[in-house]
């Protein structure tokens, strides 16, 4: 039979794994949107919808970063009960 402190731990063992996976769909985020501003201003300045595109880019990219940053906290806190 578990105990309640197993089944704690259970939880925050999952807790921190899916956090971690969190911050690695964060990153893939941050790191495509990085690409593709750099490629719209690198290949297609001249394009206005691109341009907008990359304008909503921008904004997931400070999005994702804020997030991310969000999820590293909880990840710390969650990694800290375990201790």
């Amino acid at each position: 039979m578990i105990t309640l402190e197993q089944e704690r731990m259970n939880i925050l063992t999952q807790a921190v794994e899916h956090r971690e996976r969190e911050i690695m769909h964060h990153q893939i985020n941050i790191d495509n949107y990085r690409l593709a501003i750099k490629e719209i201003e690198a290949n297609h300045s001249e394009d206005v919808e691109l341009q907008k595109f990359s304008a909503e880019l921008k904004s997931l990219l400070s999005s994702s970063i804020a997030e991310q940053a969000k999820e590293k906290i909880m990840l710390k806190v969650l990694k800290a009960q375990l201790e």
